[in-house]
């Protein structure tokens, strides 16, 4: 049996703008509904996100919404990122989400060689959400 983990960000009115950032970031199939189109809503919140989803590839899926006005939010916590080096195909798709997800980021700590030898960065993207990365170091 497999067991997918999928991180649903909540956002203050701006999932879809996010939603296409990290879709043009990650690649996959982007998929959305408004609250006009779930539930019907006509009233102010009708074009925001009610649900929006993000399919990269097999166990790799992220999720996004915007909440309503009124309703409180957790934070978004910490997405992680990491590759086992065992293909530098991995590896290197990783870094390239590094360099994408850094347009207009904080960087927090620099995607360098970290003392255990893998590479390890940290960032805050545009919309407030912490990233962390773990590139492993390939097996000589």
């Amino acid at each position: 049996m497999t067991i997918g983990l999928t991180p649903y960000l909540q956002f203050p009115g701006t999932a879809r703008e996010a939603l296409d950032f990290y879709h043009a970031v990650f690649g996959g199939e982007l998929d959305t509904s408004t609250y006009a189109e779930g539930m019907g809503e006509e009233g102010e919140n009708k074009d925001l996100i009610m649900h929006g989803s993000i399919y990269v590839d097999r166990g790799t899926h992220i999720m996004a919404s915007d909440l309503p006005p009124g309703m409180e939010g957790n934070g978004f916590g910490t997405m992680a990122l990491s590759s086992s080096g065992d293909s530098p195909d991995e590896d290197s798709r990783l870094e390239q989400w590094w360099e994408a997800l850094s347009d207009g980021a904080t960087v927090n700590l620099p995607l360098e060689t970290a003392p255990w030898g893998d590479k390890f960065g940290q960032l805050t993207d545009r919309f407030g959400v912490s990233w962390m990365f773990n590139i492993a170091a390939s097996a000589s």
